[in-house]
């Protein structure tokens, strides 16, 4: 299979899930560079300048979140977790630092591979394309401005996730009409589980309440119960 260009930096102390994830990966036509722990996940980084990471969180010299908030630090390389820890706490925790998404283990080939694909397409969408007529989105006080990824409310900024920025982004390129958790969840993760709909509202949730919108407030987004979501146009 012809190589996509994508680098993926992998970082995993598991010999034998190194292994597997690498050879996957390969197949699919990326390049794969790999560490077993924090403190050379962070050389790699800097040396390699992936253009995706896939973290697993238990590794031996540091917890893989002190990796996270250190990239999150200075870049919007979109971070995969990849888990055992399957507590719900553990992912809002992970997707509130900055994870672009999280897979537990075990997982299907299939599955990793759609989370990527996602993963990459939203940051290129984001980044790239998508973008409105003036680069800007304006609703009353709010304001998102897709070239420089910023959310602001009342000239405001608002510090989103990349992960919340990328569903308000995806709502507003379709304000007025009601996007079904379905359609936000294939858009901004690719690829649908058991707890994609929780994750979106954990998202939701906390996109709201940094909006300033109060619980029950149809400010800026229209929430219809088991259907989805809708920016107001």
């Amino acid at each position: 299979m012809p190589n996509n260009k994508y680098k993926v930096l992998l970082v995993e102390d598991e010999n034998n899930i190194r292994n597997l994830v690498t050879t996957i990966l390969k197949s699919a036509g990326y390049q794969v560079v790999v560490a077993e722990n924090c403190e050379r996940a962070l050389g790699m980084y800097t040396s390699h300048l992936p253009d995706i990471i896939i973290l697993d969180l238990g590794l031996p010299d540091r917890d893989g979140m002190y990796f996270l908030k250190k990239v999150r630090d200075d870049s919007l390389t979109p971070i995969i977790i990849l888990s055992a820890r399957s507590n719900e706490r553990d992912k809002v925790v992970a997707l509130d630092a900055g994870a672009n998404d999280y897979v537990t283990k075990p997982f299907s080939s299939a599955e990793l591979l759609a989370r990527v694909r996602a993963a990459l397409r939203n940051t290129r969408h984001s980044s790239e394309e998508g973008k409105l007529p003036g680069g800007k989105f304006t609703l009353e006080g709010l304001v998102i401005d897709y070239d420089g990824r910023q959310v602001f409310v009342d000239e405001k900024e608002v510090k989103l996730t990349q992960t919340e920025y990328n569903i308000v982004a995806f709502l507003s390129e379709h304000a007025g009409k009601m996007m079904t958790y379905t359609a936000i969840i294939k858009a901004i993760w690719g690829y649908p589980d058991e707890g994609s709909v929780k994750k979106l509202q954990v998202n939701m949730a906390n996109i709201r309440r940094k909006l300033g919108i109060k619980p029950g407030e149809a400010k800026y987004i229209i929430n219809e119960l088991g259907v989805g979501y809708r920016m107001n146009s």
